[in-house]
């Protein structure tokens, strides 16, 4: 106890509080701070929505192009911010923070050299925002790679495969990038049917099937534009091939294709409309003369025949 005691007496509580109150103003400061930065980037979101929404481009993407932006200005001046009141503490504490910052310039210079890397995928990120290649919500191939955009953030990119399985991009890596939902997205279908079948007939089927579609409530709203036939695309080993494409809102081509199959299948059907399926033909070689399927079933129908006599 008497060593407490004449310890304490070593401190001037004098400079300790003022000191305290200083410092809790700083982490006061710092707080008002955090949310004057998040109310202006709110209304900053606000405004980037709106004024994309008046240049024509569709809500759900302004939507997330807005939204990935914020987030990263959000996660920028934070740190920014936070580190700011970190060094103003130290140095209302008595460290001097100019040999802090020379020698945190030095460490830096040196983990430079050693992080030219991250420095890439840094760099790579910002770009990757600012030219606005793609958005969290966007379905996209990074290297081969195919999944919904997660969260982009400065160093990686995020996606996640239709199986859940996550992967990590960084952004530095990413040598090929393909959006398949920017502004608007599209279902290419290749229809087969039996070289017999009238091309120009099926056609018109195929288009009543998209007007139909249009005319749907549910599916109708989705389709941009009517259902577009670029004809006859070729000659298979076993069907005529007929191209054509489905224009839809972001994402929505694959829900609106399987759609768009289900009713081709009941069209063709109710209009007899062959659908082949590949056709083999046997060869044993020139020792074996080909034989005819025929006449073996009318002898298997033979001996059907005699046994039951």
């Amino acid at each position: 106890m008497d060593t407490i005691l004449k310890f304490f007496p070593a401190f001037s509580w004098n400079v300790l509080i003022k000191t305290g109150l200083r410092v809790t103003l700083v982490l006061i400061f710092a707080w008002i701070a955090v949310k004057l930065v998040n109310r202006f980037l709110e209304h900053l979101k606000k405004g980037l929505i709106k004024k994309s929404e008046l240049e024509g481009e569709p809500p759900s993407e302004s939507q997330k192009r807005v939204e990935t932006l914020i987030r990263l200005l959000k996660q920028g001046a934070l740190l920014a911010l936070w580190l700011t009141a970190g060094l103003v503490i130290l140095k209302e504490l008595g460290i001097e923070i100019g040999p802090v910052l020379a020698s945190a310039g030095i460490l830096g210079l040196a983990i430079g050299f050693g992080a030219q890397n991250l420095v890439r995928d840094i760099i790579s990120g910002f770009f990757l925002i600012l030219e606005n290649q793609i958005r969290v919500g966007d379905v996209a191939i990074i290297n081969g790679t195919g999944g919904l955009v997660d969260k982009i953030n400065f160093r990686t990119t995020v996606l996640r495969d239709l199986s859940g399985v996550v992967h990590v991009f960084p952004n530095g890596t990413i040598n090929t990038l393909s959006n398949m939902t920017n502004e608007w997205s599209a279902y290419v279908f290749d229809l087969g049917v039996a070289y017999k079948e009238n091309t120009d007939r099926v056609v018109e089927v195929i288009r009543e099937v998209g007007r139909q579609m249009r005319e749907d409530e549910k599916y109708g709203e989705k389709l941009l534009e009517d259902v577009e036939i670029f004809g006859v695309d070729k000659f298979g080993d076993s069907a005529v091939v007929i191209k054509g494409r489905l224009k839809t809102k972001p994402i929505r081509q694959w829900e609106v294709g399987r759609e768009f199959l289900r009713r081709i299948k009941l069209a063709f059907d109710e209009h007899n409309i062959e659908i082949p399926f590949p056709h083999r033909s046997i060869y044993f070689g020139e020792a074996s003369k080909p034989f005819s399927m025929e006449m073996l079933t009318k002898q298997a129908a033979g001996e059907e025949s005699s046994e039951e006599t």
